[in-house]
C-alpha cells in the first residue's frame, strides 16, 4: 500500500514533539544543595498537533497540499524536596482559589501531622 503524503507530514511534526519533550523535561535534574537537601525540579508540559491535506485532481495524476502544526508550553509547577528522608512538595504555582482546591492541596501534610502524631504517641 503506497503511503499518503500527510502520513510523512505528521510522523515528522512528532518526531520533532518527541525530542523537545522528554521525562527530563517534566522531572528535572536534581539539584543538592549545601546542606544535603536535594531539589527536583518539575514541570507541567501541554501540547497541541493538527493537521489537514487535500488531493487535487490534476491533468496528470493528482496533487497533494497539507500541513502540519504543533504547539508545547512548558510551565514550571515546584520542585519535590528530599531532606532527612522527608519528601515534600514545593509548589511555585499560586495557592488554590478555591476551600475545595486548598483543602485538597493540604491532604498530604495532614497525613503526615497524622503520622508523626501517632509514631510519637507509639513512643510514649
Amino acid at each position: 500500500m503506497e503511503r499518503h503524503p500527510i502520513g510523512d507530514l505528521t510522523e515528522v511534526t512528532l518526531t520533532k514533539i518527541k525530542e523537545m519533550v522528554d521525562v527530563n523535561t517534566i522531572v528535572g535534574q536534581p539539584i543538592t544543595t549545601p546542606d544535603g537537601t536535594t531539589l527536583i525540579p518539575v514541570s507541567k508540559v501541554t501540547f497541541g498537533f493538527g493537521s489537514g491535506g487535500s488531493d487535487m485532481p490534476l491533468k496528470e495524476g493528482s496533487g497533494f497540499g497539507g500541513g502540519n502544526g504543533a504547539g508545547v508550553k512548558i510551565d514550571p509547577v515546584g520542585f519535590l524536596t528530599i531532606s532527612d528522608g522527608v519528601v515534600k512538595m514545593l509548589n511555585i504555582t499560586a495557592p488554590a482559589s478555591t476551600t475545595v482546591d486548598r483543602l485538597v492541596e493540604l491532604v498530604p501534610d495532614i497525613i503526615d501531622k497524622i503520622e508523626q502524631l501517632i509514631e510519637k504517641h507509639k513512643k510514649d
